[in-house]
């Protein structure tokens, strides 16, 4: 059965599932849609790694990863999504050292946090893209941020908060904005982050 190429389209807050987040891949060449559910650790490690403006003042678990495959000269080729049982789907990192391949068993959302940071393709098969849908009921239960544009990715957050956020970053000037940033990169606080990078983001 061929493989069929995916793309992150986003990542938003779970309706159903509370603390957790949707994960949106889309195929390439299509209109379908594979929407997994992943914890908000993975959500913000793959949110942080498809950004550019922030960095973790220490690695995640995931950079440390890279880090060590680096180090030791492992590369991640690509990621397959190759099997979809009860609602959970398994996955498989294709890794190369020295000429050799190796297949490595990983949660998908882990596989997706690591592809994101190899730059290595996204893989599952037709029969998973039929299935995910009947599974996951993707009408009724996620929230997909469909405007999303160059991979951008951002949390969703509470309407009243977010009007906040906006009022009370849109009185500070670009230098503020920017200490403001550091400040929470520092603190580890990515949420808080994203709103002042959308702010800056505005006025380029």
């Amino acid at each position: 059965m061929s493989l069929i190429k995916l793309t992150i389209k986003g990542i938003s807050y779970s309706q159903t599932q509370s603390g957790a987040y949707a994960l949106v891949l889309s195929e390439m060449e299509g209109t379908r849609t594979l929407p997994i559910i992943i914890g908000a650790f993975e959500a913000q490690s793959i949110a942080i790694a498809l950004e550019k403006e922030i960095r973790p003042p220490r690695p995640l678990t995931h950079d440390l990863f890279k880090t060590f495959a680096d180090r030791f000269t492992i590369a991640v080729k690509q990621v397959i999504i190759h099997k979809l049982v009860d609602g959970v789907f398994y996955s498989s990192l294709v890794c190369e050292k020295d000429g050799e391949e190796e297949v490595i068993d990983t949660r998908t959302s882990d596989a997706i946090a690591l592809a994101v940071r190899f730059n290595a393709p996204i893989y599952t098969y037709e029969n998973i893209l039929d299935k995910a849908g009947i599974y996951l009921k993707l009408d009724e239960e996620l929230i997909i941020e469909e405007d999303l544009e160059s991979e951008e990715i951002e949390f969703s957050l509470e309407e009243e908060e977010a009007a906040a956020g906006k009022d009370r970053y849109a009185s500070l000037s670009l230098q503020e904005l920017h200490e403001q940033l550091n400040e929470a990169v520092a603190n580890e606080d990515y949420e808080m982050a994203a709103k002042i990078r959308d702010e800056i983001s505005k006025r380029s």
